[in-house]
């Protein structure tokens, strides 16, 4: 980030903002099965169930603070874990959707010709999928899909918007001066689209980046809630939320917790997103 959109972005209250709940849900993701008081998985029968079937409430039980979930887990203890298979997911999914996308419109933007033609069909066959149906294929290939099966699949249907900007900014980008001069010098492809073409690029790169973890969180969420995700007893907000359906109006809070923690996230990437993109691009 040069000086004038540093300035830029930090006069934006809005985008600090965002910042703080990206570190701060970021550093949970990291910190949060190290900061669990128990293991996510332990069901306290005894202690986190009521006679009448409930799960036990906030402060009832010493020691865990949020109450039990529907299965008598610690609920704070499930909520650490699971932000860790959340972020993961999300900033996993969107590191491989922005190699694919970003790659792939450096190549169409710069080459140009047949292949930028060829590879923007590409781009509308792969918008044209159905996520949600890709998603139930994928439960149907896979018994158990694994967190490495989320983030390919999340992934590959998402790198579309980054590819289609890239080539924009590419195309824009090679017809600069010194890039053309480059050319001229016989300078290797490979090189100028590394050294000239892709610095150029990557201020919309990284606003876009950023917005797309926040909808990766959605996805997974989505997910997991439908049953399609994480498989139990492994804890995500998304699974969590799905846990607790039964028990919505009964027990609200096992479904208030896990849903500000994602709204919590969302929020903060796509306020983040916005103001990188503001400071990189103050016309848009």
């Amino acid at each position: 980030m040069d000086s004038r959109a540093f300035r830029r972005f930090r006069r934006n209250k809005g985008a600090l903002g965002g910042l703080v709940l990206v570190v701060a849900v970021t550093v949970l993701g990291l910190a949060g099965p190290w900061l669990a008081p128990y293991d996510p998985v332990e069901q306290f029968t005894d202690a986190l169930l009521l006679h009448n079937g409930l799960p036990a409430g906030p402060g009832i039980e010493p020691g865990h603070w949020l109450g039990g979930d529907v299965l008598a887990r610690d609920e704070l203890s499930r909520l650490l874990s699971g932000a860790r298979v959340s972020m993961l997911v999300a900033y996993l999914a969107t590191a491989l959707a922005v190699l694919i996308g970003v790659t792939l419109g450096l190549v169409s933007g710069y080459v140009g010709g047949r292949l930028d033609t060829f590879l923007m069909r590409v781009v509308d066959v792969v918008l044209s999928m159905p996520f949600l149906l890709i998603a139930i294929v994928m439960q149907r290939v896979w018994d158990a899909p694994g967190i490495w099966t989320i983030c390919v699949v999340l992934g590959v249907l998402s790198w579309t918007t980054l590819a289609r900007i890239t080539r924009a900014k590419t195309m824009e980008a090679r017809e600069l001066d010194y890039i053309q001069a480059a050319r001229a010098l016989g300078l290797r492809h490979v090189r100028i689209l590394a050294r000239h073409v892709l610095p150029n690029v990557m201020g919309p790169i990284i606003a876009i980046a950023t917005i797309l973890v926040a909808r990766m969180i959605i996805a997974e969420s989505a997910l997991s809630f439908l049953g399609l995700g994480v498989r139990p007893p492994t804890a995500s907000w998304g699974s969590m939320l799905n846990d607790s359906q039964s028990l919505l109006l009964g027990v609200p809070r096992l479904t208030l917790y896990p849903a500000v923690l994602i709204s919590m996230a969302v929020f903060g990437f796509n306020l983040f997103g916005e103001g990188l993109r503001d400071a990189f691009d103050p016309k848009d």
